[in-house]
């Protein structure tokens, strides 16, 4: 089996559970043909970049999945058949699909002074950067002038 990406755009007039009913069918048509849904992500309704079937507007989705050669034949086949999906285009992933990895967040830091944390909320620290680039201009200017002072 092959990992395959499929990106379909829904008309954009079918929208809430009637837009979610169409997604979970084509779901459904590849889990019944033995296919493995790796990922669907709903894009929402974007411009498209020239009209198609007379639309300007449609609701991207995109399904990632591990599949044979005659389940995408039967995929497209009902694509093609449904008036709701306006265009459709699916492509072999080469290197296969990897999740990625979603690194846990960093738990806050707990304030030193408790009214200083209720004033202002506690915020990362900015990247480390060389003297120069910290320096701020009125910082430069204070240099400027000790510099002239000591000539």
């Amino acid at each position: 089996m092959r990992t395959y990406e499929s990106i379909f755009i829904v008309h954009p007039e079918v929208v809430g559970d009637d837009q979610t009913a169409i997604i979970d069918k084509y779901k459904t048509i590849l889990t019944d043909q033995g296919a493995e849904v790796l990922k669907v992500d709903n894009w929402g309704v974007r411009t498209l970049a020239y009209p198609v079937k007379k639309q300007t507007k449609g609701c991207y989705v995109l399904v990632i999945f591990d599949a044979g050669p005659t389940i995408i034949a039967e995929f497209e086949r009902r694509m093609r058949i449904d008036d709701m999906v306006i265009k459709f285009q699916t492509v072999i992933l080469e290197g296969g699909y990897e999740a990625p990895v979603v690194e846990a967040a960093p738990e806050e830091v707990p304030a030193v002074e408790e009214a200083s944390s209720e004033e202002a909320p506690v915020t990362e620290a900015a990247p480390e950067t060389t003297e120069e680039a910290a320096e701020t201009p009125a910082e430069t200017k204070a240099d400027a002038e000790e510099k002239t002072e000591e000539a």
